[in-house]
């Protein structure tokens, strides 16, 4: 039997091992990718930690920003040839028939499977995926910086949408790790104005990089006073940070009519005054991973040049200090494993 190197969770209370596990077999409308590079996600780390309500079934092999080469083809596959490049997201299918799915809105379907979850992820030399929900990978762009726009990148691109702030508004990002940064992109390729609200410097001044006109550092300054100040508020927000705190700031930085889309999981609540929201007419929206158009879209912006995720590429052996290190907020911009090695 054939076997890969595969980072398997077997208890959400140990680290993650790396393993020699059988290399899956196709059945019908799925194909099998060799995985050349993976991104590491937020919620890969809450994943292995099992820190949701609803646990990940173990053993589990955790990972969906990964993408590589068709290798082998199951039954009843149409449109899809050895060699063509594709890529797993965080939904991996999803029933296809509920209101949700006809609508273009799968992200939201209750019978959805994700990878990395419910499903064998890309932190693995092989991994099993549905074409109709896999990434085409475009022709010519860079394998290392496309692996974030498959769940960071999409997730900041789909939150910025469900603001429906117009071009020349402003949009506060809040949290500038591997969303954060990306969505700051996605933010002025779509004509936003930026301000980027941390608790670190470093991470300020990768959102500045990126063109942010204003920053706040949440540490020192007061992000709600700070934002009305300078801006008489923000139209709209995207909370990416995984803090309680962040998202009670959030409402106090938007103006009148705004809205915020919240993306980050933070254990916890936060504090929503009625009187305040309905006197301001705020909105309130959570926003998940994203729909195939916005893949689709999301991946083109970042073939046409517009979007340049800052990487840190890491030996696929160093998956367990790259996990420690997003949990402790140490990581900058996105982490990316390399499996060609």
């Amino acid at each position: 039997m054939e076997t890969m190197r595969a980072a398997v969770v077997r208890s959400f209370s140990e680290p993650l091992s790396i393993e020699q596990v059988p290399v899956p077999v196709p059945g019908p409308h799925e194909v099998l990718i060799k995985v050349e590079y993976t991104g590491v996600c937020h919620t890969d780390v809450h994943a292995v930690r099992g820190e949701w309500d609803e646990l990940a079934p173990l053993p589990l092999i955790p990972g969906h920003e990964g993408h590589g080469p068709v290798v082998a083809i199951g039954a009843d596959v149409e449109g899809v040839r050895i060699g063509d490049r594709l890529g797993g997201t965080w939904v991996a299918s999803a029933c296809g028939t509920c209101a949700y799915c006809l609508s273009g809105a799968e992200h939201l379907c209750p019978g959805q499977h994700n990878f990395g979850y419910s499903r064998a992820g890309s932190f693995a030399e092989f991994m099993i995926l549905d074409p109709q929900y896999a990434a085409s990978i475009p022709a010519g762009v860079d394998g290392v910086g496309v692996c974030p726009i498959l769940c960071s990148g999409v997730s900041a691109y789909r939150a910025l949408k469900a603001t429906e702030a117009r071009p020349g508004q402003w949009v506060v990002i809040s949290g500038i790790g591997g969303v954060g940064h990306l969505a700051v992109q996605y933010a002025r390729a779509m004509g936003l104005r930026v301000a980027a609200v941390d608790i670190d410097e470093a991470k300020l001044a990768l959102a500045r990089k990126h063109g942010a006109e204003v920053t706040v550092n949440a540490l020192t300054q007061n992000p709600g006073a700070e934002l009305t100040a300078q801006l008489g508020g923000a139209h709209a927000a995207v909370v990416t940070a995984a803090s309680p705190q962040a998202f009670a700031d959030s409402l106090a930085m938007l103006r009148r009519g705004g809205t915020v889309a919240l993306v980050g999981r933070p254990q916890g609540a936060f504090s929503l005054d009625i009187v305040d929201t309905v006197r301001r007419g705020l909105t309130v929206r959570g926003s998940t991973a994203g729909s195939r158009l916005d893949l689709v879209e999301a991946l083109e912006l970042f073939a046409d040049g517009a979007i340049d995720p800052s990487i840190t590429l890491h030996p696929f052996a160093s998956v367990g200090a790259v996990l420690a290190d997003l949990a402790s907020g140490l990581s900058d911009g996105s982490a990316v494993l390399d499996l060609t090695v």
